[in-house]
């Protein structure tokens, strides 16, 4: 059974740092692109950005140069270091895992609050 388990989420000031995680297991970790998702309050799930397997990296234009994705296939897990937050980045994050052929795995979300 797939489980992804995000964690790291939170409040944090305009301008600040958040870094969140996401723990893998069920699957060959090294085997799938890993990518994070976003949702704010009525608006839909958006993409924001994805690792594949051969560590090439993927960002929506509204997080480019901010936010950093990785991956440790060791661990099984996959990172979002955040930078410079922006109110609009205020959403719960989920982590998600693809592989060609299956049905998408998800996280249960964590929260990610930018206010002051």
């Amino acid at each position: 059974q797939v489980q992804l388990v995000e964690s790291g989420g939170g409040l944090v000031q305009p301008g600040g740092s958040l870094n969140l995680s996401c723990a893998a297991s069920g699957i060959i970790f090294s085997r799938y692109t890993m990518a994070w998702y976003r949702q704010a309050p009525g608006k839909q799930r958006e993409p924001v950005t994805s690792i594949t397997t051969g560590g090439s990296t993927n960002y929506a234009d509204s997080v480019k140069g901010r936010f950093t994705i990785s991956r440790d296939n060791a661990k099984n897990t996959v990172l979002l270091q955040m930078n410079s937050l922006k109110p609009e980045d205020t959403a719960v994050y989920y982590c998600n895992a693809k592989r060609f052929g299956l049905r998408d795995s998800w996280g249960q979300g964590t929260q990610v609050t930018v206010s002051s």
